[in-house]
């Protein structure tokens, strides 16, 4: 099949595939455990070039807007079932860094700019609240202004590197009869007085990845924190859709590859009737199906990757790439995880923790229901 990448891609493949399996592949199940990555690990990704691509040379970053070198980080990490840790890296890099870059003042950029490339900074964005969810017009969260100060209230939940993070752009409402034109987005930082995380959440998978709640009570927050201008954070906030969604459309099909190859060799090894799980006919018949989506889905994601670069993407197609992946990331999980029988369920074999890190991809980063809503509209306009 035709590739996108070229020899340099392959090489930045190689380098980073090193990197997980020295930095990230002997701590991950320590880290699955305790419920968090060692934050450590973003300094040295950003040591060997792996963070901040697209934040400037100027600043400490790559230079390059090329998200095929997002995308391989992306496979690499599904390649090694690495699920929860890979999450901080891939939202660091993928969705929180293009608003550092496209919005940040020129003061900003002196001063988040080369700690966001270096792993010095770790990243967030807060936007899901507890009685919100998709609904973001609806958010609760308030900033008042005072003089020089923006006084922010209110909460946040789901938010990944909710605890790791150093900077959380976080989607407040500045005026509060503007609706959607009434929000605006401010970045918070770790210790302003009043800024609290909550626990770090307990969820089904993604164990290493830490998700916590975040509060605040009248934190002051320096108006030269604010990203872009006030009232605009609703358009801002579309902007990086399609490069999000379709970086979890990626992930999903790269995990689901993941799950292929596993179920592969350990049919061709594992026994049953004195014969290998391949010789059976209902194995042969499962990967067969599994293969052929994966086969008939990496084009379009390939093209979409194509179109992103050149600024081509639409929204709707990029609801496609974040529906077909993870929906597709579901089902091959779930049948692979099947022809590993009960072994499949215990958490000796990585198929277990891939089938429950897959769960959340269909929820966070608008539902499977909201893809859907975007797609129809697209079709019936």
């Amino acid at each position: 099949m035709a590739t996108i990448y070229d020899d340099t891609h392959e090489m930045f493949r190689e380098s980073f595939a090193a990197f997980v399996e020295a930095e990230i592949v002997p701590h991950f199940a320590d880290w699955e455990r305790e419920g968090i990555m060692d934050r450590t690990v973003f300094a040295e990704a950003g040591k060997h070039g792996f963070l901040g691509f697209a934040v400037d040379e100027a600043h400490g970053g790559g230079g390059v807007d090329d998200f095929r070198f997002n995308a391989i980080i992306s496979e690499e990490l599904a390649r090694q079932g690495i699920g929860g840790a890979g999450l901080g890296i891939t939202l660091h890099n993928d969705i929180t860094t293009p608003y550092f870059v496209e919005y940040c003042t020129d003061e900003q950029r002196e001063r988040w700019l080369p700690g966001i490339a270096s792993g010095d900074l770790v990243t967030a964005i807060a936007m899901t609240e507890p009685g919100t969810g998709s609904d973001l017009a609806s958010i609760a969260t308030t900033a008042v202004r005072d003089g020089d100060e923006w006084v922010v209230n209110g909460s946040k939940t789901f938010i990944t590197n909710g605890i790791n993070s150093d900077l959380v752009i976080t989607v407040c409402r500045t005026k509060p009869e503007g609706g959607r034109n009434g929000m605006s987005l401010l970045v918070l930082e770790r210790d302003m007085p009043g800024f609290e995380r909550g626990q770090n959440l307990e969820k089904v998978g993604q164990h290493s990845q830490d998700t916590a709640e975040l509060f605040f009570s009248d934190v002051r927050v320096p108006a030269a924190n604010m990203l872009g201008e006030e009232g605009r954070a609703f358009e801002y906030l579309t902007f990086n859709l399609a490069q999000e969604r379709l970086s979890i459309g990626i992930y999903g099909l790269a995990a689901a590859k993941a799950a292929l190859d596993w179920t592969v060799e350990y049919v061709k090894e594992r026994t049953a009737f004195g014969s290998p799980l391949a010789s059976f006919q209902n194995t042969k018949f499962e990967l067969a199906d599994v293969a052929t989506e994966i086969a008939v889905t990496e084009p379009f994601m390939q093209e979409c990757i194509t179109e992103l670069i050149a600024g081509e993407l639409t929204p709707a197609k990029a609801a496609q790439a974040k529906l077909w992946g993870t929906e597709l990331q579901g089902r091959v999980t779930d049948r692979c995880l099947q022809l590993f029988g009960g072994y499949g369920y215990t958490t000796e074999y990585p198929i277990s923790r891939a089938w429950a890190d897959a769960r959340v991809t269909r929820i966070y980063g608008g539902t499977s229901e909201i893809m859907k809503t975007i797609i129809a509209k697209d079709v019936l306009a």
